[in-house]
């Protein structure tokens, strides 16, 4: 009977196929009484690891995380998302950032700028009225942190009455406050109660369009009016930038306890803010 001697023991080789093999190879040769040639077989050695088996399979699994949404000037806190809101609601001529379109005859007059003495007294009453207003809130403070903007150094209300005052000794008729000035007023109180974060975007929008737009208005209404005199309600008392620097800090701190939806309301409350100071700065041509 033929015989087939092993040269090396190699069968447990086969029998773990879960083995990795890799170099160095070794040679295993078998000899039979049939042939005269020796046959040999190069295998690899066993790596003592196990592979993968056949059913098993090793699943990456990333979780990419939404990217969360940037709103306008975010970046630099809250009160830079509504400047950026308001100067959309200039028009090009006001600000470079500005869309609004001007369509009706009044903003058409404004742009004309033909002012009065009667329309600018009403002017200055009912703005006079309406920062009364918004000191007196302050003062109550319904809501705690309306504590924080008292004393803020942009208070007007001591600056127009010296204003008002002035024109009197001038022989000038001081009106009674008119429709405007009396509508926005019971607004910002309704809201101050009510509703905080619609009050900050109109304490900050009528405080801070003052410091910019209504300079440049007290400036031609001086020119062409008051012999150039520059009144009280266009001065403040120190750094007009670090008062407003001041209030921004304390706008944006307090805007840091606000959600998302918080903040949204507030920013859409800035075109009603507009409506009712457009409607007081109209006064001047009347």
């Amino acid at each position: 009977m033929a015989s087939l001697t092993p040269i090396s023991q190699t069968r447990f080789l086969f029998n773990k196929p879960h083995l990795k093999f890799s170099s160095p190879r070794t040679e295993t040769c078998f000899q039979s009484s049939f042939v005269s040639k020796r046959l040999c077989f190069q295998l690899k050695a066993p790596v003592f690891g196990r592979m993968p088996l056949k059913n098993t399979a090793v699943v990456a699994a990333t979780t990419a995380e939404k990217p969360k949404r940037r709103y306008p000037g975010e970046a630099k806190g809250f009160v830079e998302e509504m400047r950026f809101v308001a100067m959309k609601l200039h028009t090009r001529e006001q600000a470079k950032e500005g869309e609004k379109e001007v369509k009706e005859r009044e903003e058409e007059a404004v742009r004309k700028w033909v002012p009065s003495i009667d329309g600018y007294l009403k002017f200055l009453v009912d703005s006079k009225l309406v920062y009364d207003t918004l000191e007196e809130i302050v003062e109550k403070a319904s809501f705690p942190f309306y504590a924080e903007f008292r004393n803020t150094g942009l208070e007007r209300s001591e600056k127009l009455a010296k204003d008002l005052e002035w024109f009197k000794e001038q022989g000038y008729t001081i009106p009674k406050p008119s429709s405007p000035g009396v509508t926005y007023s019971q607004i910002l109180q309704e809201l101050s109660e009510k509703d905080p974060q619609a009050f900050i975007c109109h304490f900050y929008n009528i405080y801070f369009a003052h410091s910019a737009g209504g300079q440049m208005i007290g400036r031609k209404v001086a020119g062409q009016l008051l012999n150039k005199k520059e009144l009280e309600f266009y001065k403040w008392d120190g750094d007009l930038s670090q008062l407003l620097q001041n209030v921004r800090d304390k706008l944006n701190k307090v805007a840091e306890g606000w959600t998302r939806e918080e903040k949204d309301h507030c920013l859409e409350e800035t075109e009603k803010s507009f409506k009712h100071s457009g409607e007081i700065l109209r006064l001047i041509l009347s």
